[in-house]
C-alpha cells in the first residue's frame, strides 16, 4: 500500500475525518495539498503533520464553484506538477436541514435542504469535474469519495444529509465506468462509506453537554456490532489502499467502515 511521494488533494481537509485521514498518508510518506473554506482549521492540521514530520501544503478553496478549484488545480500543478490522488472529503450536515423532535419532514426549510443537498453532491461532482480532467489526460489516477451508512439505510431526521449520499454513491460507480471505458484502467473512482464517528457536526446530536451520550447514540451503539463509534484513524487504512497501486483493479466500489453496522439486521 505504497503512497510515497503521491500528491494527495484532500477537500475538507481541516475537518475531523478529512484531517486524520491526511495524517494519516503524510504519515506514510505521500505529500498532502490541503483545502477548503477555513483557513485556520487547514493550518491547525497541517502543522499537525508536519510536527509529525509529514508533508503538507494548504490552500483555501470552494468546491461549490468551479472557478475556485481550477484555481487550487493550477496552484497544486505549479507547487508538484501532477495529482496522484483526489479525496473528496467536502460534506456533511446541518442543524437547519436536521428534522428535530418536535418536527415532521414538512417543516424542512428548503433552503436548508439544498445547502446540504449541494454541499455534498454538487462539492462531490465539481473538485472531481476539475482534477478528474486532468486524470484523464494523463491516464491514470484515483478518485476517493466520502459517502457515508445514511446512504445504504433509513436513518431519521437527516433527509436531505441521507439523499446527496446516496446521490454520491450512485456517481461514484457512474464515473468509474464512465473513466475505465473512456480512458483506461489507469483511472478509478470508489467511495468509502464510514458508519458513525463523533465529528463537529453531528457532536449535538450524539453527546450531552456533560458529554454523555444521547438516546441516539445509544441506539446507534447497540446496532453496530462493535459496540462504539469509529475512530477517525480508522479510516486510514481502507483511504491509503485505495490510493496505492496495490488497488489496481479495484473501481467502482463503496466500501463500508461502520463496525459492522451495515451486516446488522437487529436481531
Amino acid at each position: 500500500m505504497n503512497v510515497e511521494n503521491k500528491v494527495i488533494v484532500i477537500t475538507g481537509g481541516g475537518g475531523t475525518l478529512g484531517s486524520a485521514m491526511a495524517k494519516g498518508l503524510a504519515s506514510a510518506g505521500a505529500r498532502l495539498v490541503l483545502t477548503g473554506r477555513t483557513e485556520a482549521k487547514l493550518v491547525e492540521a497541517q502543522k499537525a503533520i508536519k510536527d509529525a514530520g509529514g508533508e503538507a501544503i494548504v490552500k483555501t478553496s470552494n468546491v461549490l464553484e468551479k472557478e475556485s478549484q481550477e484555481q487550487l488545480c493550477t496552484y497544486v500543478l505549479e507547487k508538484y506538477g501532477t495529482v496522484d490522488v483526489l479525496i473528496n472529503g467536502a460534506g456533511g450536515n446541518q442543524s437547519g436541514a436536521t428534522i428535530q423532535p418536535h418536527q415532521s419532514f414538512f417543516d424542512m426549510p428548503l433552503d436548508a435542504l439544498n445547502k446540504v443537498t449541494d454541499l455534498n453532491f454538487q462539492g462531490t461532482v465539481i473538485p472531481t469535474m476539475v482534477f478528474g480532467k486532468l486524470m484523464s489526460e494523463s491516464k491514470k489516477g484515483s478518485v476517493i469519495n466520502i459517502s457515508s451508512m445514511a446512504s445504504q439505510q433509513a436513518i431519521t431526521r437527516i433527509a436531505g444529509y441521507s439523499a446527496s449520499k446516496a446521490a454520491v454513491d450512485n456517481f461514484t460507480r457512474w464515473l468509474a465506468v464512465e473513466m475505465a471505458n473512456k480512458y483506461g484502467d489507469g483511472i478509478r473512482v470508489n467511495a468509502i462509506a464510514p458508519g458513525f464517528f463523533i465529528a463537529e457536526q453531528n457532536r449535538k446530536l450524539l453527546t450531552n453537554e456533560d458529554g454523555s451520550y444521547t438516546n441516539r447514540a445509544h441506539t446507534i451503539i447497540t446496532n453496530t456490532p462493535m459496540k462504539r463509534f469509529g475512530r477517525p484513524e480508522e479510516l486510514i487504512g481502507v483511504v491509503q489502499w485505495l490510493a496505492s497501486d496495490a488497488a489496481s483493479f479495484v473501481t467502482g466500489t463503496i466500501i463500508p467502515i461502520d463496525g459492522g453496522f451495515s451486516a446488522f439486521s437487529g436481531v
